[in-house]
């Protein structure tokens, strides 16, 4: 999928019973977490009390050399982040991990995710005197939890409390001088599972590709509110936060688009949602066709999915150019055109002559769709359908997917498909409709969100005044606040 779909970030911590080279296990983790976020990341590592971390714009191996890395030292617990900036902007005060020092000890802070009423626990701490360095939500979470442990007998106990206050999307992980927590909001609108190595270091990840590439075996999911503590002692978990399956909402588009194929969410395998996705599609709208392929990288499993049921042959119809990453890290839409136009190369010999159905993930704004339609056209392609494994964009996201002002949403700018269709250059066009969404992810212990798609939001959020107005502006939302069934 090559448009301005933006994910927010990527977690990583590991918790060792002994002083370990924890950076090093951290490093092979981001790398594994990289599709998550490319502009920025930052590794914290505790050695007995004593932070030492380094964080920078760029990709992980170019930001951590292994000069950098050697300079993090030893430690038995290490924290690490990768980030697509969506609010809070690429000021460098943003990137993750926080390190706050404070007067009950340090404590350092990585969150996925985005809330909803930042800007009033901002303004209340700004009011009381509070300065602030960045302009991110993740900061008014770290704030949140510093001044809670004033009060309180614990930073778990200060983590509860300051649970009752923050609303929106949050899969974080801290760390202290002695433990590591790792919570999830009540909705689990971002992935969090936790493993274990051999050796016995417990690790906290965004998705499990990254347990992985640590060599930890996967335990479980963070539950939707849970609050999990690694310590000396092992394990805890509060469920004070919990509630029924049917009030989570993990954002659907996880299993569509952002997680790795490889990775298990919730229960559910990746790469097993986006061929049941492929398979859907192709009973919601069949078309006669000589050959199915997909848009790497997302769309290839979803293509898989589509031609078993549809019995068309599967064929490779792009090359990637394997040394540019996901377009849409690129800072301005013409460098995310430049990166598109030298990312795909068409095989010619498998699409000159035929039918082709192309299955892409999503459709933003249709520029860069357009362009790839182009391209089989140009190789010679008797007809193109194109096939698409989620529906349609109709609303912004406000819990950490960066989804566009519905201004510049094509899907908002025209009325039926078949007007979308003939703007893209396509034959035909096909989206996955809501209900097949919600059933993609077989055996998933969770339910979804589809506020991008339905409007209906599972929490409350801004009025749909302006995206881009709820992105830029710092101060007082509570006008635009409203409750959505």
């Amino acid at each position: 999928m090559f448009s301005s779909l933006h994910e927010e970030c990527g977690v990583f911590g590991i918790f060792e019973n002994k002083t370990e080279s924890v950076a090093n296990s951290v490093y092979l983790a981001l790398y594994a977490l990289q599709h998550r976020g490319q502009e920025a990341c930052g590794i914290a590592v505790n050695d007995d009390g004593v932070f030492s971390h380094y964080k920078g714009s760029g990709l992980v191996p170019d930001v951590f050399t292994p000069e950098k890395l050697a300079s993090l030292g030893r430690g038995n617990m290490a924290l690490g982040h990768v980030r697509y900036s969506t609010t809070g902007g690429k000021d460098i005060n943003n990137i993750q991990p926080l390190v706050i020092r404070h007067i009950k000890g340090n404590l350092a802070l990585a969150h996925n995710g985005n809330l909803v009423n930042a800007d009033e626990i901002r303004k209340s701490f700004e009011l009381s005197g509070g300065i602030f360095h960045g302009t991110s939500d993740t900061e008014a979470i770290a704030y949140s939890i510093v001044s809670e442990r004033l009060r309180s007998k614990s930073t778990e106990e200060a983590v509860e409390k300051t649970m009752q206050k923050i609303r929106g999307a949050y899969s974080c992980v801290i760390m202290t001088a002695t433990k590591m927590i790792a919570f999830r909001d009540p909705n689990g609108f971002r992935p969090l599972c936790i493993g274990k190595t051999e050796g016995g270091a417990y690790c906290i990840s965004s998705e499990s590709c990254a347990l992985d590439a640590v060599g930890a075996g996967f335990i479980r999911d963070v539950k939707p509110g849970e609050i999990v503590v690694f310590s000396d002692v092992g394990m805890k978990s509060i469920t004070t936060h919990c509630r029924a399956k049917d009030k989570s909402s993990v954002c659907v588009f996880e299993y569509i688009y952002f997680a790795r194929p490889d990775s298990v969410i919730d229960g559910a395998s990746v790469h097993s949602a986006r061929i049941r996705a492929g398979a859907f599609l192709a009973k919601e709208h069949p078309v006669d066709a000589d050959i199915v392929i997909g848009v790497p990288d997302s769309g290839l499993d979803a293509a898989l999915g589509y031609a078993r049921e549809s019995k068309i042959p599967y064929g490779v119809g792009f090359i990637k150019n394997r040394y540019i990453g996901r377009s849409f890290i690129q800072p301005s839409q013409e460098q995310r055109e430049d990166a598109v136009r030298i990312k795909l190369n068409v095989m010619k010999e498998n699409i000159e002559g035929k039918r082709v159905v192309m299955i892409d993930d999503s459709i933003v704004r249709g520029t860069t769709c357009a362009r790839i339609v182009k391209l089989l056209r140009e190789a010679g392609a008797k007809e193109v359908h194109m096939r698409v494994s989620a529906p349609p964009f109709k609303h912004p996201c406000y819990f950490g997917t960066d989804i566009d002002s519905s201004d510049n949403l094509i899907a908002c700018q025209y009325d039926t498909v078949e007007e979308i269709a003939k703007v893209i250059g396509v034959d035909s066009l096909g989206y996955l409709s809501v209900e097949a969404t919600h059933k993609i992810a077989e055996g998933a212990s969770v339910c979804f969100c589809d506020g991008c798609f339905t409007g209906n939001y599972p929490i409350v959020v801004p009025r749909q005044i302006s995206k881009n107005k709820f992105d830029q502006k710092l101060g007082n939302f509570s006008n635009y606040y409203q409750v959505l069934d």
